[in-house]
């Protein structure tokens, strides 16, 4: 049996390398969030940071396709600051906006992948983000034509994960012009002259519940042994039991055979009794008892006071009991009988205990009436 066990543990565990695992079973529905972010942006290079740092702010729609891969789209759009200045003919953009981006983009949870999914809610995550899209520069007309490019972006989302269903996020990032657009480059691609740094702050909320984790102890060697002698111990208890069971039939059929030898044994005790009306004198009792009623009590006062007027006389007290009820209970019962009549000849009538001999015979059937096989025979002897 242990080692059926052991079986069914390593095939349920077979794909498990800790004791927890997430289930990564998931479907189109599931698992998808929907951030509002907002943040700023500025060139790697010339006039870089707080001289041309512009405000932005986006949308962000993510779908997680396991606990450790991500995908998504996002839109960002900068707001034009060039409107802000006195000069009207610097402005860069005739609209509040100046540049926008709209792409796709994956991630990988490093926390997860590093650290091992957790059952348990984490609330840090680090996520490595790589993405492509197509960016949009707005021009005034006096300035330049509006202009369309080709975008790689590669950056980091530190995730505070305030709740479930909330998360917070810190998101730097570098974004990296492609094909130049129609301004004169001298070279396109990953070069920081045309690469800008963007960094958001994002409040997401998670439509999914995760993925679901199933239990599975790597070694069950410990509940299997608890098991083990759990089993050994019940088969003790059955064992045991088994023995007690064939221990009190043998003591039923000994038991019947008594009672039915009893049944067929000729009334010899009647015999022995003297029947000599003179010396023979009878008490009566109920059914279960061995108590001398006050009716009987004559009979035994009778006794008493034949001893007194005869100093040689000797009683012997032979108890009864009808065959009702259990044999063990009745040989005792009988017993007691004998010994309550030889109790009040010794105690209330003060005859000595060597002039009396009481002893119990167990079932009596010498009345052809039950209840008067319920007695105790005293026989006087001079």
């Amino acid at each position: 049996m242990k080692k059926i066990l052991l079986f069914a543990a390593a095939a349920a565990c077979v794909a498990s390398a800790s004791a927890q695992q997430p289930v990564e079973h998931t479907n189109f529905g599931s698992n998808w969030s929907l951030g509002v972010n907002g943040g700023v942006t500025t060139p790697l290079t010339h006039h870089a940071f707080f001289g041309s740092m512009r405000g932005t702010f986006g949308l962000d729609l993510h779908k997680q396709v396991s606990y450790v891969f991500g995908v998504g789209v996002e839109g960002q759009a900068a707001i034009n600051t060039s409107s802000w200045g006195i000069n009207q003919a610097a402005f860069r953009s005739n609209t509040a906006i100046d540049q926008s981006y709209v792409g796709a983009y994956a991630d990988v949870n490093l926390s997860n992948l590093f650290l091992g999914y957790s059952c348990d809610f984490r609330h840090f995550a680090l996520k490595a983000v790589a993405g492509a899209g197509w960016g949009h520069e707005y021009w005034a007309k006096s300035q330049a034509e509006d202009f369309n490019y080709f975008v790689t972006k590669a950056g980091l989302s530190i995730d505070w994960n305030v709740n479930p269903a909330l998360t917070l996020s810190l998101k730097p990032s570098v974004a990296w012009n492609m094909t130049g657009g129609n301004i004169a480059q001298t070279t396109v691609g990953y070069n920081a002259n045309n690469a800008t740094f963007n960094c958001a702050v994002q409040v997401t909320y998670n439509f999914g519940k995760g993925f679901p984790c199933v239990t599975c102890p790597p070694d069950l060697s410990a509940e299997v042994n608890a098991l083990n002698a759990r089993v050994n111990e019940l088969r003790g208890q059955l064992d045991q039991a088994t023995a007690l069971a064939a221990s009190n039939a043998n003591r039923a059929d000994q038991l019947a055979a008594e009672l039915a030898a009893c049944r067929s044994r000729q009334p010899e005790i009647v015999k022995e009794v003297n029947n000599n009306l003179n010396s023979v004198r009878y008490v009566f009792y109920k059914i279960g008892s061995s108590v001398i009623t006050a009716d009987q009590q004559p009979n035994v006062e009778m006794i008493a006071a034949y001893m007194k007027n005869h100093p040689n006389s000797k009683v012997v007290i032979k108890g009864y009991a009808s065959p009702d009820g259990n044999l063990e209970n009745n040989i005792k019962l009988a017993n007691k009988r004998a010994e309550s009549v030889k109790t009040a000849l010794v105690n209330r009538y003060k005859i000595k205990a060597d002039r009396i001999t009481a002893e119990g015979e167990g079932i009596g059937n010498m009345f052809s009436e039950e209840s008067w096989n319920r007695v105790s025979i005293c026989t006087i002897e001079d």
